[in-house]
């Protein structure tokens, strides 16, 4: 078969080892992990305040999810044009976009892990006086860690897409741009290589991910076989 069409594994692997060495491909992997970084620090950060407000006012979450959830239902691509048309073609739309997507899954994990839980241990901290507050910090949060550390992981993989997509859209850095660069110069290699350095930088945000909830998660299960 053509290498046009589909490239042997050797090809693809020489051209990715080359890219990487000369450091052709470099500056577009940092771009592309920086608009990562930030989207996905911007997003979890409004998703998880969100979700912690929307889970303890009753109200405010019937009248504002809705809306949120309408806002998650429109495509990604079809608004990429318009933030790139808001915020200029520079990191910041892509950044954007980013936050965006991984907005969603940290804002309805949140929700979901405050209000499961444990309606005894509530009345426990009802009992102590325990305020609002209170009982969000050292009750709610801690109960409700691996359901809102899963969204996180949700998150983390779906923000390589949306920077990816952002580049897509208008960049003339990152790794999406590389691939519609490729695509343009018919350089099928160099488009298999940029996807798979896509997949290894997903996988390494991932598992970055896993360790950190492992690192929280661990010391809380040795607390309670001590206990017991």
């Amino acid at each position: 078969m053509s290498e046009l069409i589909l490239p042997a594994p050797s090809v693809v692997l020489s051209v990715l080892w080359d890219g990487m060495v000369s450091g052709y491909l470099l500056p577009h992997l940092y771009r592309t992990s920086l608009e990562v970084i930030l989207g996905l620090f911007f997003g979890s950060l409004i998703g998880l305040i969100a979700g912690m407000i929307l889970g303890e006012i009753e109200f405010l979450r019937r009248i504002i999810l809705p809306y949120v959830i309408a806002s998650q239902a429109v495509p990604k691509l079809a608004l990429a044009p318009l933030f790139i048309l808001w915020f200029g073609f520079g990191m910041t739309s892509k950044v954007v976009i980013t936050a965006l997507i991984c907005f969603f899954p940290l804002l309805e994990n949140t929700i979901v892990a405050i209000k499961q839980t444990d309606s005894n241990k509530k009345e426990l901290f009802r009992v102590l006086n325990a305020t609002r507050w209170q009982t969000l910090l050292h009750l709610k949060l801690p109960s409700g860690l691996p359901s809102i550390l899963a969204g996180f992981r949700v998150a983390v993989v779906l923000a390589v897409v949306g920077a990816v997509v952002g580049e897509f859209i208008g960049g003339s850095e990152g790794l999406g741009a590389m691939i519609i660069a490729s695509q343009g110069m018919m350089d099928t290699p160099l488009m298999f290589a940029v996807l798979i350095l896509l997949t290894l930088l997903g996988m390494f945000f991932y598992e970055g991910v896993r360790l950190v909830e492992k690192w929280l998660i661990k010391p809380k299960k040795k607390e309670k076989m001590n206990r017991k």
